[in-house]
Parts: C-alpha cells; sequence; structure tokens
C-alpha cells in the first residue's frame, strides 16, 4: 500500500517490527545459582564432620592411656572418665595385658658388669657396676634422641636415672599422662635391660608447681597426675619386657621435690625418675614398710613392755601418759 492509499506492486519490501518480551524473573526462578550454593554449604558440612571425627578419635587414643596408666583412681562408667578420688576408689577395671614371657625369662648372656646369678641376670651393687648400667641407658636414650633430657647420678642408695622435660621437648603431653612417642619408645627399650638384672627399682613421677584451675580436694591435681606418669611408665617398661617383681614402688611427689628450686615452674621439674636400688637398700626399704619384727599394742600390760627393749619400753610409757585416759 503506497503512502497515497493505492496498493503497491508486488515486490516491495515492508519493515519487519520484532517485540522482545523480558523473561528475567521467571529466569531467576528456574536457574541453577542456587545449586552451587548448596554444594558449597554440603562441602562445608562435610569438612566439619571429618574434623569432629579426628578429634574424637585423638582423644579415644589419649583416654585409653590413661585408663591403662591411671590405677584405680579412674573408672569407665560409659560416660566418659570419671576422677573417683574425692568418694573412693569402687575398684579397677583397668585392662590388665600379661607380662610378656621374654621378660619373665630373660636370655643368657649379659656382659660380665656386676654379679651375675645362678638364673642369668647381673646384680648392680658396686659403683663400678651402676656406672657400666648407666652407660647402657645412655646409649639407648641417644638412639631415641633424649640425650638432652636425661641426667643420671650414683648415689649410696643406687643408681639414679632422671628422664626431665626440655623447653623444646617434653616426657608427656602437657597435662597428660600420655607419653610422648621418643619417651615411650625408650620405656620399651629400657624394659628388656631392666629384665637381665636382679635389682628392684623405684619409680617415681614429678610435675612443675603449675596448678589446675580446680582446686577442690576432689579435683584432678598435681599429685595425681605425677602419679599418673609414674604408672604411665611402668606400664611401658612392661610392654617393653621387664618382668612385675622388678618394681617395689611406684608413687607420686607433684612438685614437692623440685630438680631446680629456684624455679619451679621450670621444664626440668617435670620429670620421671627411675631409682635403681642396690640389694642393700631394697632390704632396708622391705624393713621400713614391711611387718616389724614384734608389735606390742599399748593397752597391753607390763609383760608386754618386757618384750620391748628398755628404750622402747621408755618411749612406749611416755606415749601411754599422753593418751587420753591412760594411766601408769
Amino acid at each position: 500500500m503506497q503512502p497515497n492509499g493505492k496498493p503497491g506492486h508486488a515486490g516491495e519490501q515492508h519493515p519487519t517490527v520484532v517485540k522482545r518480551v523480558s523473561r528475567k524473573g521467571h529466569d531467576e526462578a528456574h536457574g541453577g545459582a542456587w545449586k552451587v550454593a548448596f554444594a558449597d554449604f554440603c562441602l562445608a558440612l562435610l569438612c566439619l564432620f571429618l574434623v569432629m571425627w579426628l578429634l574424637a578419635s585423638r582423644e579415644s587414643d589419649r583416654m585409653q592411656v590413661l585408663i591403662k596408666s591411671a590405677g584405680a583412681n579412674m573408672l569407665d562408667d560409659g560416660n566418659g572418665i570419671n576422677n573417683t578420688q574425692g568418694t573412693g576408689s569402687r575398684g579397677s577395671l583397668i585392662e590388665r595385658h600379661p607380662v610378656p614371657a621374654y621378660g619373665e625369662t630373660p636370655a643368657r648372656g649379659r656382659s660380665n658388669d656386676g654379679q651375675e646369678g645362678a638364673d642369668g641376670r647381673t646384680t648392680y651393687e658396686r659403683p663400678a657396676d651402676l656406672a657400666a648400667l648407666a652407660r647402657a641407658i645412655e646409649r639407648l636414650s641417644a638412639d631415641e634422641g633424649l640425650s638432652g633430657n636425661l641426667r643420671m647420678a650414683i648415689t649410696p642408695q643406687g643408681l639414679r636415672v632422671m628422664l626431665h622435660d626440655t623447653e623444646s621437648s617434653g616426657m608427656f603431653e602437657r597435662g597428660s599422662a600420655a607419653p610422648s612417642p621418643h619417651f615411650k619408645a625408650l620405656l620399651q627399650k629400657l624394659g628388656p635391660v631392666f629384665a637381665q638384672m636382679r635389682n628392684q627399682l623405684l619409680i617415681v613421677g614429678h610435675t612443675d608447681a603449675s596448678q589446675y584451675v580446680d582446686r577442690g580436694p576432689a579435683a584432678f591435681s598435681n599429685w595425681a597426675l605425677s602419679t599418673h606418669r609414674a604408672m604411665s611408665a611402668r606400664l611401658h617398661l612392661l610392654e617393653g619386657g621387664m618382668p612385675e617383681r622388678s618394681v617395689m614402688q611406684v608413687s607420686g611427689m607433684a612438685d614437692s621435690v623440685p630438680l631446680d628450686a629456684q624455679d619451679r615452674f621450670a621444664a626440668t621439674n617435670r620429670r620421671i625418675e627411675l631409682m635403681i636400688l642396690t640389694p642393700g637398700q631394697t632390704r632396708l626399704l622391705a624393713q621400713i614398710y614391711g611387718a616389724p619384727p614384734q608389735s606390742v599394742p599399748l593397752s597391753q600390760g607390763g609383760d608386754g613392755l618386757s618384750a620391748l627393749s628398755a628404750e622402747s619400753a621408755d618411749a612406749a610409757r611416755e606415749l601411754r601418759r599422753a593418751l587420753p585416759g591412760e594411766k601408769e
């Protein structure tokens, strides 16, 4: 159609009009951006569960070590580890591992240091014998990279072995009875050495002066920690082959006897001591804690006092006078 209203020719072209309709709102509702956000959320949640699982696994291993080394003061009631020091022990549920057979029947053919008995085990009594034993312990410590954590002294009581912390390395995890891998390996290597000797030893745990926040009577304290660490050391010595009869006493002394008295918080105060007793000291300690030769009740009459020496009788009479209601 021409502008004048007349029809145009058949070959003429007309302009094409294109109408664009916006579908922006419809595309956003059915897009894929939310799927990417949901995938990121699921990935973050998976990472969180993985971290929580690793932490729970680590705590479980640590608790197993505490259960083995804590003694009767730690009980597993199904809801974690409960301290029963304040309420009294209800029996030990510690898993008892048998002592390895080779620890009870040590091999023969040891060195000539000391006096070898009929059972093939050696008795260390003279200072020269104890020095030879100290050199063997020093070599084992060097093999585990713990030469800087070792001190030894030959005393009239025997060989004193001190395995202590340093500023760079510790024997145990801080505040725990779980030993470090190197210290655990050293204890297990010392087991066969102690299996070859007839001497008995004391295992004593020590801490520094750092205190726990809870200071109540039933709270976990440095006394409990030092005892648990001593028990843990005994456990790994037994695992290495040391027979049970080699240990005469296991105790914890908390921070009462610091190695560095000038700095009670020093790393060297956190230590495990192994006191290898001479036979004479072993007999003396057995007499101190064993049954006395003769025990007479204070309420007994003159016949009981006559059984004592004159000095003991005088002391008994003085004690009787001090007791309420007692008369000569």
